[in-house]
């Protein structure tokens, strides 16, 4: 590219540094504002290739800038757990089917069809299919400040 090519860029160059989000400031859009009502779970799955596959029901904020997601996640039998981890926010795991293995701050606990399991903010938790043989689902709700 000569200098007379280059010159030619620059005022896109420009327009696309204003666009840019400052220094500090977020590139994600903000978060719709929830309302009472029916979330249905949303059609589309999101697997990966570690045999987690999650299907999104609601992503959002409430009144007093609290942050709501939820959606459903399947793990495949023998799928490996996920990273340890800790948030702002405090989750809960209601077990669709099958057993989970919960740890929340080095103490693991076996989860089965109907149980709910809750990691409070800040705490380490992992979740993982208990089972070799068997997949298992869980709803995740998370609720806490904006991350």
């Amino acid at each position: 590219m000569n200098r007379r090519e280059f010159s030619a860029l620059l005022p896109m160059l420009a327009a696309a540094g204003a666009l840019a989000p400052a220094e500090g400031q977020s590139t994600h859009k903000p978060l719709e504002k929830l309302v009472s009502g029916r979330y249905p779970e949303g059609p589309e799955t999101h697997p990966s290739t570690t045999g987690r596959t999650s299907r999104h029901i609601v992503l959002g904020m409430l009144p007093d800038n609290i942050r709501l997601e939820a959606h459903e996640t399947t793990l495949a039998p023998g799928a490996p757990p996920e990273k340890i981890a800790h948030h702002k926010h405090t989750e809960t795991w209601l077990v669709r089917e099958g057993e989970v293995t919960l740890m929340t701050d080095g103490v693991v606990r076996t989860l089965r069809a109907g149980d709910m399991g809750i990691c409070i903010a800040g705490d380490q938790h992992y979740v993982a299919n208990a089972s070799k043989t068997e997949p298992c689902s869980y709803f995740v709700v998370c609720m806490g400040p904006p991350e």
